[in-house]
């Protein structure tokens, strides 16, 4: 049988930029050009888009935390 899986990559890079939006665009471009030349990505896995947001380590990054913190909990009442 052939099943299909919805797959996705969780990561984070710290990139030195002038904006949030400028941050954003240079990952991206970087993340674009690495699938695109990967065989695998592109022919295998059938990597189909790329997302992110960026923001500046503090509060933001404490938000995030505390949204981490609260999936393990719920993942380790299942």
């Amino acid at each position: 049988m052939i099943f299909k899986v919805h797959w996705i990559i969780d990561g984070i890079a710290e990139i030195d930029a002038d904006s949030k939006e400028d941050a954003e665009k240079k990952l991206q471009e970087g993340l674009e050009e690495y699938v695109k030349k990967s065989d695998q990505l592109m022919n295998k896995f059938i990597a189909k888009s790329i997302q992110g947001t960026a923001y500046i380590e503090g509060k933001d990054d404490k938000d995030k935390k505390e949204i981490d913190s609260n999936e393990s909990k719920d993942e380790k009442e299942d």
